[in-house]
């Protein structure tokens, strides 16, 4: 057989073996997701139902009546506007910029394709869990809207860790420059951190409602992350 008969051969087995490949990377994730979320559906189970009069639940009230009663300007406006840094909108908006830009300077899928995929499962995960469980939102005055979910986990949290998270890994694998790399790991710490804060400070949420949405993000980040950018990527 010649060299040329021998070229679409090698082609098919070349696309096979990457169809094989984006199959496992789709079983790894949705194992990883399933696992995040049976852990989240325990754990709210438990802070609902069981350990509601124990001694955390307790503690995660008195968290909330105390930032309720030493509300003040101008915190209570500067806790509105971070609430802004995850907001749906914002996260769709800032996510739709970055998958674009990150499709431009790749050029390539598998950069934005994970940052996409951070965010889908990470609200997949998010509303999931909050469909079995059923928590209550703090016994304070709430100062926004409250969705018709479950209190527990906190997706205002577990969305800017997916989001602000994902970018930062993202600029560490690419070697951006020092300052880029610097400022978005600032932004994956600190926007996190500020977003849980607001969410206590305006009674949306218990202490375990956010630490549960950031574990979320970031085991969801883990998994995102080794799957889709480490050696056994898919490519």
């Amino acid at each position: 057989m010649s060299r040329l008969d021998q070229q679409p051969d090698r082609q098919r087995q070349s696309d096979r073996r990457g169809h094989g490949s984006w199959q496992a990377a789709a079983l790894w994730l949705l194992a990883g997701a399933v696992l995040i979320w049976l852990a989240l559906v325990a754990v709210g189970h438990l802070l609902g139902h069981q350990w509601r009069d124990s001694g955390l639940v307790r503690w995660d009230a008195s968290v909330d009546r105390s930032l309720a009663a030493n509300r003040r300007e101008p915190w209570t406006e500067i806790t509105h506007l971070a609430t802004f840094l995850a907001e749906t909108i914002s996260v769709i908006a800032v996510g739709l910029v970055a998958f674009v830009l990150l499709r431009r300077a790749f050029k390539r899928w598998r950069e934005p394709l994970f940052l996409a995929v951070s965010l889908i499962g990470e609200v997949t995960i998010f509303v999931s869990t909050t469909l079995l469980v059923d928590r209550d939102r703090p016994p304070v005055r709430h100062l926004d809207s409250a969705p018709p979910t479950s209190s527990f986990p906190s997706g205002h949290t577990a969305a800017s860790v997916a989001l602000y998270g994902g970018l930062a890994v993202l600029a560490w694998r690419a070697g951006a420059a020092v300052w880029l790399r610097t400022l978005a790991t600032a932004a994956a710490v600190l926007v996190p951190v500020v977003v849980a804060m607001s969410r206590l400070y305006r009674g949306m949420h218990y202490p375990t409602d956010v630490i549960a949405g950031a574990l979320l993000g970031c085991c969801w980040l883990a998994v995102t992350s080794t799957v889709l950018l480490g050696r056994r990527a898919p490519t």
